[in-house]
C-alpha cells in the first residue's frame, strides 16, 4: 500500500512515523530541525491522515507499507518512530536490517501491551458525527468522558469537514477493530544489530524495567535516554529536549 508523505530538505533519509491517532504533522518538530542534514519524510500511517484505509493493521503489513512509499533511491535511510510508529519502525528494522542505517524509538517497547485505548476509541465513536455543526459541539461530547483538553485536542485534529459535513478523517471503525493488532509486540525471530536510541518520558508507563529483557533480545546494541518532565507525547512536551536527543543521534550516525 502507498501511503501519503511529505518530503523536505536534503542529504540522507530520515524516515518519521507517528503514533496511534496521529498523523505525519505530530513529529514536524523533527521534519524542521532536521531538513537542514536530512531529507525528511514524514507518513500517514494506513488508517491514519490522508492515507488509504484498510481493515487490517499488522505491524508486518504497516512496514511493508513504508517501504513501498520510500523514493525508488532511498536504499538506506534513518528511521524514527512514535508510540505505534514505533513498532512499524521496529517491525521494519528488523524485517530489513539492511535498509535501515540505525533506529530511534520513541516511548513503546516491542512488547504486547494490555488494552488502554478503549475509552479513547469509545468516546470518539460516541460522537454524533452526523449532527455536530461545530468543532465545539464534538470536544464538548469528548469532554464528557476524556477530561484532558490536550488529549481532545490531538484526537480532534483528526475531525474533517467536508461540504459542511463532519467526519473523522481516520479510519475509526477499523482502528478499533484492529485494537488487538495495534497492542502485539512486532514479531521476528532475529535481532537488529545496529544502533538504537530508546527515548522514554520520565512520567510515562510506556517502558518499564522488566522491558529491558525484550529490548536488549531484539535489539542488542540499544540505548536509552530518559526526558524529565514528558510523558507519552515527549516530542510535544519537551520538543527541544527530545530534538537534541534525536539529532546528536543522527549526526553521530552518518
Amino acid at each position: 500500500m502507498k501511503l501519503h508523505y511529505e518530503q523536505r530538505g536534503s542529504g540522507p533519509y530520515l524516515v518519521l512515523l507517528h503514533g496511534l491517532f496521529g498523523s505525519q504533522d505530530n513529529l514536524a518538530v523533527i521534519a524542521r530541525a532536521a531538513e537542514a542534514d536530512f531529507t525528511v519524510i514524514s507518513m500517514d500511517l494506513r488508517n491514519h491522515g490522508q492515507s488509504p484505509h484498510h481493515d487490517s493493521m499488522s505491524y508486518s503489513q504497516m512496514a511493508a507499507d513504508v517501504l513501498s512509499t520510500l523514493p525508488a533511491d532511498a536504499d538506506q535511510f534513518f528511521l524514527l518512530g512514535h508510540s505505534m510508529g514505533g513498532k512499524v519502525a521496529m517491525q521494519l528494522a528488523l524485517d530489513n536490517p539492511e535498509r535501515v542505517q540505525a533506529l530511534i524509538v520513541a516511548d513503546i517497547a516491542p512488547v504486547l501491551y494490555d488494552s488502554r485505548h478503549d475509552g479513547i476509541i469509545k468516546a470518539m465513536q460516541s460522537v454524533a458525527i452526523e449532527s455536530i455543526t461545530q468543532r465545539s459541539e464534538a470536544d464538548q461530547q469528548l469532554a464528557r468522558s476524556i477530561e484532558e483538553k490536550g488529549v481532545r485536542q490531538f484526537l480532534l485534529k483528526n475531525l474533517q469537514k467536508n461540504d459542511n459535513h463532519f467526519s473523522w478523517r481516520c479510519n475509526l471503525s477499523a482502528i478499533a477493530d484492529c485494537y488487538p493488532q495495534v497492542l502485539a509486540a512486532p514479531d521476528s525471530t532475529s535481532s537488529y544489530d545496529k544502533a538504537v536510541l530508546f527515548i522514554k518520558g520520565a512520567n510515562s508507563d510506556y517502558i518499564l524495567t522488566e522491558h529491558q529483557q525484550p529490548i536488549r533480545q531484539l535489539f542488542p546494541k540499544a540505548q536509552a535516554k530518559i526526558i524529565h518532565g514528558a510523558g507519552h507525547w515527549l516530542h510535544a512536551e519537551k520538543p527541544a529536549a527530545f530534538t537534541k536527543l534525536v539529532l546528536d543521534f543522527l549526526h553521530d550516525k552518518v
